[in-house]
């Protein structure tokens, strides 16, 4: 069992994260343009408090940033918001 959060989990985190928040962007289901815009921002603002916290060295914080993040993009997801098919990056229905 891992009980740290390590430089390289983070970054598959942040990898992962960037990389779905870059599919949703090119993804809206028609006439959702108002919500995906406030749920990209929300996870693009969580992702740069990740960064700020992990250049800060606080590892947990920017752990869990990035995971308000990806929770943000698997919410519009699951609302719909988004048209994405990836099982291994969101959470689909």
């Amino acid at each position: 069992m891992q009980d740290k959060i390590t430089l390289e989990k983070l970054e598959k985190y942040f990898n992962l994260t960037n990389s779905a928040l870059e599919i949703v962007k090119k993804n809206i289901i028609k006439g959702k343009n108002t919500e995906a815009k406030e749920i990209i921002e929300m996870a693009s603002n969580y992702l740069a408090d990740a960064r700020h916290f992990q250049k800060k060295g606080d590892f947990v914080n920017a752990f869990a940033a990035l995971n308000y993040s990806h929770g943000w993009i698997d919410s519009g997801v699951r609302l719909s918001v988004f048209d994405v098919e990836d099982s291994k990056l969101f959470t689909i229905k």
